[in-house]
This record gives structure tokens, sequence and C-alpha cells, in this order.
């Protein structure tokens, strides 16, 4: 698999580049947003780990411009500790978060748990309801057969409630399903929730597809 670090710390790249390639990664690495671009136009990357502070841009709006020509999973990565930091890094399309100073170990845990995430929610089948197409085997989602730009948590989210049409998850089944995660943040969960809305309903104030159960959770509407 191969990984991009985007970081302008070299000492930190360094230690990461070891430890992913100890555990058999293929590493590649920029320390700005303009080598970040290069490296994504050039090669071929399976998973994105993107510092929030970089000298030349913002990660947010990095994450963002990423985010609408790729689908693969971004780990952002920032000094901060602010629940606003983490809901914006949601809003712009990251799929996990951690705060430096962070656990090597426990970065190298969260990208096996995203990617197995990634690879195993589903079943290689489609789902088709009215305009709305979903494709397991490409990972793709689309409206009036216009492909609809989804993180890959978003994706894994919509096909859990798709291929369980009128079934109620509560925010911590989500969590529990998509993250691997016992504890959850309401937050995250409402966040993402929102950017489906925002992407795949004609009207996100008046959903047609991913529905609410008022103080219980979030189900997919049946045809």
């Amino acid at each position: 698999m191969n990984v991009l670090i985007v970081d302008d710390e070299k000492l930190i790249v360094k230690g990461l580049r070891y430890s992913l390639e100890q555990q058999g990664y293929n590493v590649f690495t920029a320390y700005n947003g303009a080598e970040a671009m290069e490296s994504l136009e050039n090669n071929i990357i399976d998973f994105i780990i993107l510092d929030l502070m970089l000298p030349d841009t913002d990660g947010m709006m990095l994450c963002k411009r990423i985010r609408r020509d790729y689908d693969m999973p971004i780990l952002m990565l920032t000094a901060k500790d602010g629940d606003y930091d983490k809901i914006l890094g949601f809003e712009f399309g990251a799929d996990d978060y951690m705060t430096k100073p962070f656990n090597t170990l426990e970065l190298i845990a969260r990208i096996k748990a995203i990617m197995r995430r990634t690879e195993k929610i589903g079943e290689g089948k489609a789902i088709v309801q009215d305009d709305l197409l979903i494709n397991w085997d490409e990972r793709r989602a689309y409206i009036k057969g216009k492909e609809i730009n989804l993180t890959a948590k978003e994706f894994d989210m919509l096909y859990l409630l798709a291929t369980n049409p009128g079934r109620v998850f509560t925010r911590e089944d989500i969590f529990r399903l998509i993250w691997k995660e016992d504890a959850f943040d309401v937050r995250t969960i409402d966040v993402h929730i929102r950017n489906l809305r925002d992407k795949v309903e004609p009207d996100g104030k008046h959903p047609i597809y991913i529905m609410t159960k008022w103080g219980v959770g979030y189900y997919f509407n049946k045809s």
C-alpha cells in the first residue's frame, strides 16, 4: 500500500516513514502542499497522512482540494486540540484525526482500521433507489448518473444505511460499525450525516434517503 506523508516537520516525517516502511508500506513524502499535489499526480496513493499546518497552504484547504479529485482516506495531524479543528477536518473531508504529539503505534493501528473498513464493510453489491446508485465494487455513488464525491467514511456510512433500509442505527451503532471504536463523539456522526445529506439529497434540509428518527438515530428510507 502506498502512503503519502504531508508534513513540514522533517523529524516527524523521518520517524513516520521508518515506522511505516517497517510495516511493509511504500512511503512517499511531501513537505508542503505543492509537493503533495505533485506526488498525487505522479503516483498511485492509497492513504494520506496530512498535517494541518503547512508552510505554503492551510491543511484544511489542501484536504478539501484533494477530496475534490481523489477518494483515498485522509488522516489529519495537528498540534491543536480543539473540537472546532476536529469538526472542521471532518467538514473538509478528513476520515480521521490525531493530535500531536501522537503514538506512532496508535497511528499505524488507525491506518489499518480505516483500510479494513474500506475493504470489508460491503459485500460487493450495487444498490439503486430512485436517482441514487451506490456501487460497492467501485466504492462510488451516483445521482442521475453523475458521480458524488464522497470521503471513505461517508461512503461507508451511506452503504451501511442503504444495505439496511428501515433499520434505525444509533450514533453509537454507526461509530462502532464504521470507526470500530466503542467511545464515540456525537458531533462526529452528525457532521458526517450532514455532509452526506448535502451531497446525496436533492434538498439536504428535506431528506428523502437518509432519515432521522428523532431521539434515536438515523436510517435509510425504504423505497
